[in-house]
């Protein structure tokens, strides 16, 4: 349980924000999801269900920063075939790089309520830099005295950057799976003692 005699919120520049402290990413009340064009015409949709984190919250908010891991094996697409080849070493390599990492390196204030998180993201041991539109979404107390807080964010990532090359070309042009992945996060962290 957190401490509930600190106080959950303080205001920086005219923004409420969360106090300093590090929260712990609370995985039933948390998604990590993407996107991904499927024969250039539809979307396919897919989420991973094991995953980690931290968010640290600093004095200065642009020195805050963030950790996640995620288990590749925990992929879901709501179709196993696809998730098996998904886990293959045509994409993730489950077995040889079990896990998918990202790891700030700096926050910048967009807008209010509103930052840039940028970040170190490994998948499949290749190492890019990519750029995390975050949202603040509030700090709460739960029923049970826990702090907690709700971001969510967004971005967009090559996958063959990363060495998810695999694809078909289609007989009429185009190939049939996007190299654009989308990806949607929406986290909620409980203040640790």
């Amino acid at each position: 349980m957190s401490d509930t005699t600190a106080p959950a919120t303080r205001t920086v520049d005219g923004l409420e924000i969360p106090a300093p402290g590090t929260f712990v990413l609370d995985p039933s009340h948390s998604h990590v999801g993407f996107s991904v064009r499927h024969v250039m015409v539809s979307k396919v949709r897919g989420r991973f269900s094991s995953f980690t984190g931290t968010i640290t919250v600093a004095d200065d908010p642009t020195a805050s920063s963030v950790e996640a891991e995620i288990e590749v094996a925990s992929i879901d697409t709501r179709d196993s075939g696809r998730d098996d080849h998904l886990r293959s070493a045509d994409f993730f390599e489950a077995e040889a790089h079990p896990t998918a990492t990202f790891r700030s390196t700096r926050v910048v204030q967009a807008a209010p309520g509103r930052f840039t998180v940028v970040g170190d993201l490994t998948i499949r041991g290749v190492t890019k830099p990519v750029e995390l539109d975050v949202e603040y979404e509030g700090t709460a107390q739960d029923p049970w005295g826990n702090q907690r807080i709700g971001v969510s964010a967004t971005t967009e990532i090559n996958r063959e950057d990363f060495g998810l090359t695999w694809n078909q070309n289609l007989e009429r042009g185009g190939v049939l799976v996007g190299k654009s992945i989308k990806v949607e996060i929406e986290a909620e962290g409980v203040r640790q003692a």
